[in-house]
């Protein structure tokens, strides 16, 4: 895969505390494996091949950035791909769900299981039997985390960067966070969001950072992992309008608004320059778009 060009591109400012906003569009490096999904596979899919393992396995949900990554990824580095989904109640449903659909057509293999068996899919005896099933297969967790995927999140980060006083981005299996963190400038602070409650993230990101210049900014989940309101659609589609930059719902949405939230609230120093990363997922507005319309719903607005 050859990435695009990144930008930085200016998002927002507090004129009169001369606080400037910037967001790297990180979203724009690929049209289908976009933001830290790229960074993430790069060197798994490098040591799969050094392997010469011929299928890539891993996990997701129905929406999963990260289902559609792989299964486009492998499509074009020439690996089959098979998709773990959770959820049995999704197998006769593929057609009706974007990600899916997508997955599907660029030739990934499913196995639907339920939302109680999915939870055992770090287990060794769970993966075992997965072999037994597809054979030999080079294993990436779900969201992609491990010391490979930190490696090539270490490089979005540039030396161009290097002036900004904060980093931001959304955390969902702290992978993308640990990877800036490792690249950061012991006087840059980094703030990850989570996308998700839970106290466990802390210990994960310490699992493959040892810097200390980090914190999580809780309060700003809207609810929980995957969920959205209508004051985040209406944000969405406010930022939309000002910078033509298109947020994802699950994470990068929330990050933002976190962002100018504490700049509002003063939580950033006067003169602060802040560096806010765009990770990509904009493959799932259409499926929560759907939902959405269901719901009866204000939707995402998109240009296309």
């Amino acid at each position: 895969m050859i990435p695009n060009q990144v930008k930085n591109q200016f998002a927002f400012s507090d004129k009169e505390r001369n606080i400037e906003v910037y967001i790297k569009r990180e979203d724009l490096i690929h049209t289908f494996v976009s933001g830290n999904k790229f960074r993430k596979l790069k060197y798994n899919l490098a040591e799969a091949r050094k392997q010469n393992c011929k299928t890539l396995l891993t996990f997701g949900g129905a929406f999963s950035n990260h289902i559609a990554a792989v299964a486009f990824a492998g499509k074009t580095e020439g690996f089959k791909t098979i998709g773990v989904i959770r959820g049995d109640e999704l197998a006769d449903k593929i057609e009706g769900n974007p990600t899916l659909k997508f997955a599907s057509e660029n030739g990934m293999q499913f196995e639907f299981v339920s939302r109680e068996n999915y939870r055992s899919k770090n287990e060794i005896d769970f993966i075992e039997n997965l072999k037994r099933v597809f054979g030999n297969f080079y294993l990436i967790p779900e969201g992609g985390t491990n010391d490979l995927a930190v490696k090539g999140c270490s490089e979005i980060l540039t030396e161009e960067d290097r002036k900004f006083d904060f980093i931001t981005c959304a955390v969902g299996t702290g992978g993308t966070i640990a990877g800036i963190i490792k690249s950061s400038l012991p006087n840059q602070q980094v703030l990850g969001f989570p996308a998700l409650k839970g106290d466990f993230l802390q210990n994960e990101i310490r699992n493959f950072a040892t810097e200390t210049n980090w914190q999580l900014i809780k309060g700003f989940e809207f609810g929980g992992y995957g969920k959205v309101t209508p004051e985040l659609i209406t944000f969405m589609n406010e930022f939309y309008a000002e910078t033509l930059i298109l947020l994802d719902p699950i994470y990068t949405a929330k990050m933002v608004f976190g962002v100018r939230t504490l700049v509002k609230n003063g939580f950033f120093p006067d003169n602060s320059k802040i560096l806010l990363i765009h990770t990509g997922g904009i493959q799932g507005i259409q499926g929560i778009n759907n939902l959405l319309e269901k719901k009866k719903l204000p939707k995402i607005n998109r240009n296309d």
